[in-house]
């Protein structure tokens, strides 16, 4: 049963409405004011919401405010409520990104059409999209339904590419967006001594080469690949779409796109303040993580530069972790054997 979170001060119309909605199939979640709405919303994300927008404590535009910076509520339908003479208020809210409006009073019809319409609608985008197990088709196709984006590319087959090939290089003009169904990819920069120096990496389920397109500039790194990878091509005019054309699969994209902001933020600051035997044992729970029982095969420079240490630390510390049973190595490959001991290493 899909819920409705109403959020209404004015106790009539609020509970003439919930008995609408409760008799026409609906479980409905009541609110006397914006405030008390998100509290509800916060322990139990509701699949729509209907809000007043003249309302005390909190109103209706605080309260979608409060929902677009959610990363849970973000992508709940909005319906405002408002009366007629606040209809040239209206504009604000679809600005601030409601879905929807209906103007009171509204009959039953109106307002069980509208619930419709928005439920209809959301019900083929997914809260969340599993990018790293399914791929990008299942939101490509979701998003080319529900946003009426007709014209996306049918090309989305992920083509081969070899270790050691560029995807891009410094320097060029962006005409697409990479998305890596699998395998690794650096993102590198050179040094005015003719150094390189490794800016991020990329995993399965990552897109690489979307900001400076949408910042209208050459690329300022080159993307090489690591390991053999499975890479998907989103055109420059696709990617506009999906961001622009439609404001529910746009809302969606941009979550994506973000995708593992927060940890990347975390591994810069393990690199500027944890030890180098944490700064190792990190990277490699992290491939033991995404690749159970492979063999980590990147270069003693890649590895050093990924961890942020000369290679001569590294080599010490790998052999270390060696000598205490965490990992065994072939040749120049590593096999993690213990990776629980290392997550929880105190170093």
């Amino acid at each position: 049963m899909r819920t409705i979170l109403l959020i209404e001060d004015n106790d009539d119309i609020r509970e003439n409405t919930a008995e609408i909605l409760e008799l026409a199939g609906y479980a409905v979640v009541t609110a006397e004011n914006g405030k008390v709405g998100v509290e509800k919303a916060q322990q139990a994300p509701p699949d729509l919401v209907i809000c007043d927008i003249m309302m005390p404590v909190l109103d209706g535009y605080g309260v979608l405010r409060i929902f677009s910076g959610h990363p849970q509520l973000s992508t709940v339908p909005f319906i405002f409520l408002t009366a007629k003479t606040e209809r040239t208020d209206f504009r604000k809210g679809m600005e601030l990104g409601a879905d929807d409006y209906l103007t009171k009073p509204f009959d039953e019809s109106e307002l069980l059409s509208a619930v419709e319409s928005r439920l209809t609608r959301f019900a083929h985008l997914r809260a969340d999209y599993d990018l790293k197990q399914e791929g990008l088709e299942p939101f490509l196709t979701d998003a080319q339904r529900v946003g009426g984006l007709d014209g996306l590319t049918t090309d989305r087959k992920p083509r081969p590419v070899k270790k050691k090939q560029y995807l891009y290089s410094e320097g060029d003009e962006p005409t697409r967006v990479f998305f890596l169904k699998s395998g690794q990819v650096k993102t590198v920069k050179s040094t005015p001594d003719g150094k390189e120096l490794i800016t991020s990496l990329y995993g399965p389920g990552e897109f690489m080469g979307y900001l400076d397109l949408l910042l209208g500039q050459d690329h300022r790194d080159s993307a090489v690949v690591l390991d053999d990878a499975e890479v998907v091509y989103i055109p420059k005019d696709d990617f506009m779409d999906l961001l622009l054309r439609n404001q529910d699969v746009g809302r969606q994209f941009v979550k994506l796109l973000a995708g593992r902001v927060a940890e990347r933020e975390e591994q810069l600051l393990g690199m500027a303040y944890n030890s180098i035997r944490r700064r190792v044992a990190d990277v490699l729970v992290t491939h033991a993580d995404q690749h159970p029982n492979e063999l980590l095969s990147f270069s003693r420079d890649n590895l050093a530069a990924m961890v942020g240490t000369a290679k001569e630390s590294l080599i010490r510390t790998l052999s270390e972790f060696r000598e205490d049973g965490y990992i065994e190595m072939e040749g120049t490959a590593i096999r993690v054997l213990k990776p629980e001991k290392l997550r929880r290493g105190r170093w």
